[in-house]
């Protein structure tokens, strides 16, 4: 080849790279459930099994008291957790920057979260997790606080108190849900009549509209798309509802009570066959509900409900039409895999805790409440074991983060990052 011919072979690699470079950003997790919020992970390259130890260790540090999930984007890492101290509860909340690479704080935010008159017996906020947008750090305190951060300094841009601000009542074990975005709006429950939802400008924080009368409840609202029509479901704890996240239109609602008011799991939500499912412990056990629309109007069909697979605080994963969670309320929690068509049990699998689930290069991670990490395959027909350690000594109720092959995760007391790449 001649000098010319490789010079202009050596420019086309170098062309043909920026530009895979520019149409493949760093993956990141800006929002509860990850890229697309239902915990699937377009990771590559994870490794099919872990020496005895388990995967590589890049980090780990102390950390402190909730169960916020790790966003993570930009080579930074961003989290809340209530400090720990030596007798008692610390009265204040903190926001967290990290390096990714290190895990050491690049910024903290602190703000008062008095415990008296929230139950903390399962564990102390903060629980919800932040979202990400442009510049902006959205996140929600124990206590009904809901603020925007600039996400490079820490610097608060605005914030309300929905309890002062709009007579929300207490949350007795404090708020969990986490903001979403749609458009150019934060959506997030306030809390109270009239006001299940709420909408916010994301500059200046300036509320756009509030609307629904569901009960409060955990869960994170959600955006689906019904027959074109986008809509956001709010889990409430006596139904499920969606609303026109553009002015807060009630759309549709179907019943689901719970005991207290507990509906916590995010629904899955499948518009090729326009299935919402969804679980909760605390006595009502799972559903699905068929969801059409046609000029403006959404139609709600029944389609199953069973008491017997009850998923309480962990996520739910969808495969073609099987769904699989950790199923069990305050007693032994199965693995479980579930036909989405009519609810019926596929199997069931004593083999861990009560367990977070995320799916990524055909392969289902798992982290349980004993800190106990695993990937496995799954199919209707069974669950298969590649490999588990115990990673994490204190309860673990967080789902984890996965950002290509590095996987971030936390209990109440520490913080770490694991290498998962083959």
């Amino acid at each position: 080849m001649t000098l010319l011919l490789r010079l202009l072979a050596v420019g086309f690699l170098l062309c043909s790279t920026a530009t895979l470079t520019a149409q493949s950003p760093a993956p990141s997790w800006t929002q509860w459930g990850g890229p697309t919020g239902d915990f699937m992970v377009p990771s590559t390259g994870l490794a099919n099994s872990w020496p005895a130890a388990g995967p590589r260790r890049l980090w780990t540090r102390a950390l402190g008291e909730g169960h916020s999930a790790i966003l993570a984007e930009g080579g930074r890492l961003y989290t809340q957790y209530r400090p720990l101290i030596a007798k008692g509860r610390s009265q204040e909340e903190v926001v967290i920057a990290l390096d990714a690479a290190t895990g050491k704080t690049i910024w903290e935010h602190r703000y008062p979260s008095p415990t008296a008159g929230v139950n903390y017996t399962e564990g102390a906020g903060p629980h919800s997790t932040g979202l990400i947008a442009g510049n902006r750090l959205f996140i929600a305190g124990s206590r009904r606080e809901f603020m925007a951060l600039d996400k490079n300094s820490g610097k608060v841009l605005w914030s309300h108190d929905f309890m002062k601000e709009y007579g929300a009542p207490e949350i007795d074990r404090g708020m969990a849900n986490s903001p979403i975005m749609f458009n150019n709006l934060v959506l997030i429950p306030i809390g109270g009549k009239g006001q299940a939802l709420g909408a916010f400008n994301p500059e200046t924080g300036a509320l756009v509209w509030k609307a629904g009368n569901v009960e409060y409840s955990p869960a994170t609202p959600m955006i689906i798309d019904v027959d074109g029509q986008k809509q956001v479901v709010l889990f409430g704890g006596d139904r499920i509802a969606g609303y026109d996240p553009a002015n807060g239109r009630e759309l549709w609602s179907h019943a689901h009570r719970t005991d207290w008011g507990l509906n916590i799991s995010s629904p899955v939500w499948t518009p090729s066959d326009h299935a919402l499912v969804f679980s909760s412990a605390y006595g009502t056990g799972s559903r699905a509900i068929e969801l059409r629309q046609a000029a403006g109007k959404t139609s709600v069909t029944e389609r199953w409900n069973v008491n017997r697979v009850r998923v309480h605080i962990g996520t739910i994963i969808r495969i073609g039409d099987t769904a699989y969670m950790s199923s069990g309320d305050f007693g032994p929690a199965f693995l479980t895999a579930m036909n989405t068509k009519n609810g019926a049990i596929a199997w069931q699998d004593r083999a861990f805790a009560r367990a977070q689930l995320l799916y990524a290069d055909n392969k289902l991670i798992l982290l349980d409440e004993d800190g106990t990490l695993a990937i496995a395959n799954v199919s209707p027909q069974g669950l298969k074991v590649l490999s588990r350690a115990t990673i994490l000594e204190n309860r673990a109720w967080t789902p984890p983060t996965l950002v290509g092959r590095t996987i971030y995760v936390r209990d109440r007391k520490t913080i770490a990052a694991y290498d998962l790449g083959s």
